[in-house]
């Protein structure tokens, strides 16, 4: 076999499905024949096209959630073997394989057979839970409750801190609650989301505040419901644009402000074995995030639907 099925965007709102070379592993490399990939909202910007983007894109562009069953394995790799289902820090997903520098993948061990496993969104949350130094007692506000605001919200409560939850869908505040959330406030009015939270914490507002939307408005929101010396994490994906901040309030409040993306290879493999353990242990259940499922050809309907967020959606994944 030389060719595979590959997601290709030719246009602005225009995905097609054709054929590709099939990709070769290379020194220190894997190829995964790829049983399925999450889709991710930093996705949908560039699937409407950006001023700086190129059409058409690689075979396979913009999935970086992949997870599979190694297919071959290049010069120097020891570490993994043919057979091996793995799950992958790569980013041409969209497709039916995929190569991956063996540095950047981790085996799924065999209490996940059979169950999905986008890896980097989970390991991106462990990441961003371990940089927000949550703290047993702390209040901690998570704006934003998708698939990365309701992973924190669980891991939040199970370390001890009491997680208020503020998004708009109210589909979304039930899912908060069923993850841990010990107060859910609905994301429709600045002044009255900001009045709630002071009741909450008796005025006091929150020692740690993660933003997980990625848009102007719940950066400012952020800003106002965090406490003095406490923490604005900013976990949203901010990529349209600059963005302005309260630089008065920050300095007034003397808060530390983390941005909370990583790209360091080696943090961000450790997030996500830190992911698969959790998972493989039972300490965290994915699969009630898993929302909408999709086929290779059908994956402009799924970036439209993680743009258009349909009822009772959360996570859109493309299996093959």
């Amino acid at each position: 076999m030389t060719t595979m099925q590959a997601a290709v965007l030719t246009a602005p709102g225009t995905m097609t499905t054709s054929d590709a070379p099939l990709p070769t592993a290379g020194p220190g490399e894997i190829r995964i024949r790829l049983e399925g990939c999450g889709v991710c909202a930093s996705n949908v910007e560039p699937y409407e096209g950006q001023p700086w983007s190129t059409f058409p894109t690689e075979p396979g562009a913009m999935g970086h959630e992949g997870w599979g069953v190694v297919d071959a394995v290049g010069e120097g790799v020891t570490q993994f073997s043919v057979g091996d289902r793995v799950a992958a820090l790569s980013g041409k997903s969209f497709a039916e394989y995929d190569v991956a520098r063996a540095d950047q993948t981790v085996k799924l061990p065999a209490e996940l057979a059979g169950h999905p496993f986008p890896g980097e969104p989970l390991g991106c949350a462990f990441n961003i839970f371990r940089r927000a130094d949550i703290r047993a007692g702390q209040t901690v506000a998570i704006i934003g409750i998708g698939f990365l605001g309701a992973v924190l919200t669980n891991l939040a409560t199970d370390a001890g801190a009491r997680v208020i939850a503020i998004s708009r869908r109210e589909f979304t505040l039930d899912l908060a609650r069923r993850y841990g959330a010990a107060e859910t406030v609905p994301m429709h009015d600045h002044w009255a989301i900001i009045e709630r939270v002071k009741e909450l914490t008796d005025g006091q507002m929150c020692e740690r505040v993660i933003e997980a939307v990625g848009k102007q408005w719940p950066l400012d929101l952020a800003t106002a419901i965090v406490g003095f010396g406490g923490k604005l994490v900013v976990a949203g994906y901010h990529q349209d644009g600059p963005r302005q901040v309260n630089m008065q309030e920050w300095n007034w409040k003397g808060i530390d402000v983390i941005n909370a993306h990583e790209r360091n290879p080696a943090v961000n493999l450790r997030g996500l074995q830190e992911a698969v353990d959790a998972v493989a242990s039972g300490r965290f259940d994915p699969a009630p995030l898993y929302s909408h499922r999709y086929k290779l050809d059908q994956l402009g309907e799924a970036l439209e639907a993680t743009r258009d967020k349909p009822d009772g959606f959360v996570k859109a994944l493309i299996e093959y």
